[in-house]
């Protein structure tokens, strides 16, 4: 919830800064913007929630604190990249194969309800996947939408 929080509320920043100095909306802009916040708010998550984070990947996936930093890094990364230019095409295209990549630990913490902040298994369970899965899929549309097509 917090990670969408984050997204629609730099989005609507970025919109009315745009107005206000530039005289327009600049719908693709505010969405790059609003997503890179979202990707450093949760790039930030993978370093202070790392213990959690290494339980949600299922157990044939080797060195899970390695991965957990490496996906931290690569939001960070694609936080930038989707506000170079020459970068956001490519960018986006990457962020879609990772978020895909990446939604099978939500579904693995989800069944074995794990809570990725506190390193419990008393996370929330299968019902948030039904809020989950939605999220994964507007994010999914919100890269395409502002970095590929915008």
């Amino acid at each position: 919830m917090k990670p969408l929080i984050v997204l629609v509320a730099v989005f609507v920043i970025a919109l009315f800064t745009g107005k206000i100095f530039q005289g327009s909306y600049h719908y693709p802009l505010a969405g790059r913007i609003a997503m890179s916040a979202m990707l450093v708010f949760t790039g930030i998550a993978h370093f202070a929630f790392t213990k959690g984070m290494a339980m949600m990947l299922p157990p044939f996936i080797p060195n899970k604190t390695a991965v957990v930093y490496l996906t931290g890094l690569i939001e960070f990364a694609a936080a930038l990249g989707l506000l170079i230019p020459s970068m956001r095409g490519i960018t986006g295209w990457l962020l879609l194969a990772f978020f895909a990549c990446v939604f099978p630990s939500n579904i693995y913490a989800a069944v074995h309800h794990i809570n990725y902040q506190t390193g419990a298994m008393d996370g929330k369970g299968v019902m948030y996947l039904w809020f989950r899965i939605p999220l994964q899929v507007l994010f999914m549309v919100w890269v395409y939408l502002a970095a590929i097509r915008g």
